[in-house]
């Protein structure tokens, strides 16, 4: 009994390190899934003339008749409603295109793992440098919207990028995690998607929370609210609560030592799902 204890406990100290091994090793990588995640943008729109270019035309057409209907149906100042609906969306499209994009990161890249030994973790370092070349792109519609507007930048801006750092420390596990598990269960994709188109309705993207004065718990369990409200608060020049900052520090932490071990056991036996 207490040999095959003793063996268990190696093993799970090997996968353990195995994992972490992985995810070093994946983002030393860099120019690997560098050059792969911008591959992937060039060929959605091959054979276009203006390229990229369209990822910033059409976020920004959307946006701009999203906000001019519902500025008029919340009877909310438009100088004021499309700098909060422009960030807002853009950060919702890196949002659901990490999440979305996170179920498929092994499925789409059997060729390569059932072919070539790299760090499993490379794969999902490629999906978020994609995704953080589309934020790139769009984020131009903020800049545009937010200098119409004369929308004030400040020190407090800054903070921006602690709230950009959770989100893709947070992106890393779950793409990670969503990953592995919809390799084994293709069924778990197609809901996954279900659940944050769902999420978008009941998360202040189009809606602003001060329409909500009574209903603020909606926002507190909802850690899609948090994670956005990091970034547009201080884009915006609103002061971000501090329990949103402690939420996300916890959802980092409880996240990657949840996914950590689990990711360490399904790592060996991902390409058997293939």
């Amino acid at each position: 009994m207490g040999q095959d204890l003793n063996i268990n406990t190696k093993r799970q100290e090997h996968d353990f390190l195995s994992i972490i091994g992985d995810l070093i090793g994946g983002l030393l990588m860099y120019q690997l899934w560098g050059r792969l995640g911008w591959k992937d943008i060039l060929s959605r729109y091959q054979r276009s003339l203006l390229g990229p270019i369209w990822l910033t035309i059409s976020m920004g057409v959307l946006i701009g008749a999203l906000g001019f209907l519902y500025a008029n149906l919340f009877k909310m100042d438009l100088a004021t409603y499309l700098p909060f609906l422009t960030v807002g969306f853009v950060l919702w499209q890196l949002i659901s295109g990490i999440l979305l994009d996170g179920c498929n990161a092994f499925v789409s890249a059997e060729g390569i793992i059932k072919q070539i030994k790299l760090p499993l973790s490379m794969h999902v370092f490629r999906l978020l440098w994609k995704n953080l070349i589309t934020l790139a792109h769009n984020s131009v519609v903020i800049i545009f919207v937010m200098f119409f507007f004369k929308v004030e930048v400040g020190f407090q801006t800054l903070l921006l990028l602690v709230g950009v750092l959770f989100l893709f420390l947070n992106g890393l596990w779950c793409a990670l995690i969503l990953g592995l598990l919809c390799a084994r269960y293709r069924d778990l994709s197609p809901t996954i998607s279900s659940i944050v188109q769902l999420s978008f309705f009941v998360t202040p993207i189009i809606w602003d929370p001060s329409l909500l004065p009574d209903r603020q718990f909606i926002l507190l369990y909802n850690p899609f609210y948090h994670f956005v409200e990091s970034i547009r608060g201080p884009l915006l020049g609103t002061s971000v609560g501090v329990e949103t900052w402690l939420i996300l520090m916890g959802i980092t932490i409880v996240g990657w030592l949840a996914v950590i071990p689990i990711a360490s056991r399904m790592q060996h036996k991902l390409v058997y799902w293939l």
